[in-house]
């Protein structure tokens, strides 16, 4: 999938649903949830990248000194829809 071929992703999913990788399987599935966003992910020349970074960072940066057993599962409560 490099070199913005995302209009391939069709094949390449069919490819993997034929052949016997349970994993993958489960990765594809994923994929056709948001289908649309994935190939134009793959297929445009712009990213979100230089952003998804930033934020990364200044998320730990605020974090950092912070956890505890506590937050995270305030964190991963949220994750599941609740609180």
């Amino acid at each position: 999938m490099n070199n913005r071929q995302g209009r391939d992703l069709g094949q390449w999913i069919e490819r993997v649903q034929a052949d016997d990788l349970p994993v993958l399987h489960g990765f594809v599935n994923g994929l056709g949830q948001d289908i649309e966003a994935v190939v134009a992910g793959l297929s445009l020349r712009y990213s979100s990248g230089a952003v998804e970074g930033h934020n990364n960072k200044m998320l730990k940066r605020q974090m950092f000194g912070r956890a505890d057993f506590d937050l995270l599962r305030r964190v991963l409560l949220a994750g599941r829809g609740r609180s």
